[in-house]
């Protein structure tokens, strides 16, 4: 039993709840319940202190399950119907003495609340102590049939171990790793690797901690599926003052919306497969569906909220309804825990996923699937049967065949094109950085050397740029001797030092294609343009920058690059650089 202190305390604290929504649509999904008065009930600095001191008092779990029973019942009183609650939990009160079993579902049954309303979170935050404890957490409550997230993931020793042994539901990018994303290029590529793991892993990912629009737009570009923070909304007592839904994330999604969208999925190639309620699940209802749709070689599960719970094969029951046995079963089987058995997991994914996040999906599950399951707002959609990924796959790879210089296989022409379409249709407080590239003496290197040698610098120049450059660059081959780069939200001192480096290291290594004369004169003669005989140095490439701002034109850009690369060309020593400003 509790004591009077904590008991006292327990009466004074308080819980606030903030929304996590849809990053597509605004939609609330979920509130996460946050302790609040730790100060006033017991004079503690933060929450972490007020457990610690449970902890220490040997009442953890003690205090937990008081703790849900009020935040459980505050919960139960919100007007939203298919709202989830994210409910904190310290990993230690596994190895209290006192823990055990089946607590949960008393508190939830007293509140009319169900299971699919639950999601305990489990921070990795401690782990360098002892990296075993969230994964058994996470496995104990998973058995239970509650749903699990990860929270403050990136900040503990055992993310990437936890995460493969785990099986979470959900993972929770920690508010580091959010803040200033937008201009932080490490950030991003950390971020953007932990989405695309999750998604393939099949977890959900909510980036946590958004507080400005820049940082929405760059986990909405990233793949980001949930948001959480005070951009949205603050943690609030008032359960009145939690939305259905935030209209303005649906206004930024409008707006942002590509303009070429050749890689989303297509609503045509969606089935739309009548699914089966589970609480209506029984070998009848299965054998009547069977019967209806006889094309039909499986039935999509989903509970009362329309997530689905897996599917049930018609080969799998295809005996039991022609046989006695069968008939038998249906009647006997009031529980349907026989029939429960025949239930088997799929993969899913969501509809705003990109058409080359899908594939790759289904590539890695081939051979145990035959399609995937598509939800929208985590919701059952569609089924994507086998001939039309296969469709989409073939599809895809001729739209990236097309995009794609033959020569370096870098980005072409339409690609740069959708690069300016985004920077010069700029929502955001983006920068944006265009630099072009540009060969010195290019023609009369062919001229003397090959076209076979100038194959060699241009595929050179493209392996600098590739090994120099890091992910969050744009990287795309104009042609010839032309390439293009597009920056975005980077500091220009850092992008003339790249630039630098990149015109110093091909400098160097393209005097290896001269013959030995050649280099030691640094020069070669042959004719120019006009037939006239003459000395031309040895290649190198000139660049030319701009920076642009949200409210410069694509018109003053297009006025401006052609003087730029020209001027860029007269600069050979030092760099062969020009930088100039649309605004």
């Amino acid at each position: 039993m509790l004591s009077k202190k904590w008991l006292n305390i327990i009466e004074k604290l308080d819980f606030a709840f903030q929304p996590i929504v849809n990053i597509q649509n605004g939609e609330i999904y979920a509130v996460e319940a946050l302790l609040r008065n730790v100060k006033e009930a017991g004079g503690f600095y933060s929450i972490f202190n007020l457990f610690d001191d449970a902890y220490n008092d040997g009442v953890l779990y003690q205090l937990d399950l008081e703790l849900r029973l009020k935040s459980f019942e505050k919960f139960s009183k919100i007007p939203i119907e298919n709202l989830k609650l994210f409910y904190n939990l310290d990993n230690r009160i596994l190895y209290m003495p006192d823990f055990k079993v089946g607590n949960t579902e008393q508190i939830l049954k007293k509140f009319n609340l169900s299971k699919e309303q639950i999601c305990f979170e489990l921070s990795e935050r401690g782990t360098l102590k002892d990296p075993s404890s969230v994964t058994n957490m996470v496995k104990r409550y998973k058995q239970s049939n509650f749903e699990i997230a990860i929270d403050d993931f990136g900040t503990g020793i055992a993310g990437f171990q936890m995460l493969y042994f785990s099986e979470a539901n959900y993972i929770k990018i920690d508010r580091f790793f959010i803040q200033n994303i937008q201009s932080d290029n490490k950030k991003r590529l950390f971020c953007s690797h932990i989405i695309d793991i999750a998604h393939i892993m099949g977890i959900t990912v909510i980036a946590e901690g958004v507080e400005t629009k820049e940082e929405y737009y760059t986990c909405k570009e990233l793949g980001a599926d949930l948001i959480q923070g005070y951009f949205i909304q603050k943690p609030d007592k008032s359960i009145s003052n939690i939305l259905v839904s935030y209209k303005e994330i649906d206004e930024l999604h409008k707006k942002d919306l590509r303009d070429n969208n050749s890689n989303e999925l297509n609503s045509k190639h969606i089935e739309k497969i009548p699914p089966l309620l589970f609480k209506k699940l029984s070998f009848k209802n299965v054998f009547k569906y069977f019967k209806k749709n006889k094309q039909q070689s499986f039935i999509p599960i989903v509970d009362e909220f329309y997530r689905l719970e897996g599917v049930i094969y018609e080969k799998d029951v295809r005996e039991l309804s022609y046989s006695p046995y069968g008939m038998a079963l249906a009647s006997n089987d009031k529980e349907n825990r026989k029939l429960k058995g025949y239930i088997k997991e799929i993969v899913s994914v969501e509809f705003s996923w990109n058409v080359d996040k899908i594939l790759e999906i289904y590539n890695i599950n081939r051979d145990v699937i035959d399609g995937v399951f598509i939800t929208q707002n985590k919701k059952y959609f569609g089924f994507v049967n086998l001939n039309n990924l296969l469709h989409i796959s073939y599809k895809r790879n001729i739209e990236v065949a097309t995009e794609k210089n033959p020569l370096t296989k870098l980005d072409g022409n339409r690609s740069i094109d959708k690069f300016f379409k985004k920077a010069f249709k700029n929502n955001t407080d983006l920068v944006y950085h265009i630099v072009y590239f540009d060969f010195n003496s290019f023609k009369p290197f062919n001229d003397v050397y090959g076209f076979r040698k100038g194959d060699r610098a241009i595929l050179l120049f493209s392996d600098i740029l590739k090994k120099h450059l890091n992910e969050s660059s744009f990287i795309a081959h104009i042609g010839g001797d032309d390439f293009f780069v597009g920056y975005k939200n980077n500091d220009y001192a850092s992008i003339f030092s790249q630039i630098k480096l990149i015109q110093d290291k091909f400098k160097n290594q393209v005097s290896s294609l001269y013959n030995k004369e050649d280099r030691e004169n640094g020069f070669i003669e042959t004719k120019d343009r006009f037939g006239i005989t003459r000395k031309f140095e040895l290649l190198r490439v000139s660049a030319a920058i701009v920076e642009v701002h949200p409210t410069d034109s694509k018109k003053d850009f297009d006025l401006l690059i052609g003087n730029l690369k020209k001027e860029s060309k007269k600069y050979t020593q030092p760099v062969g650089c020009c930088v100039a400003k649309l605004n």
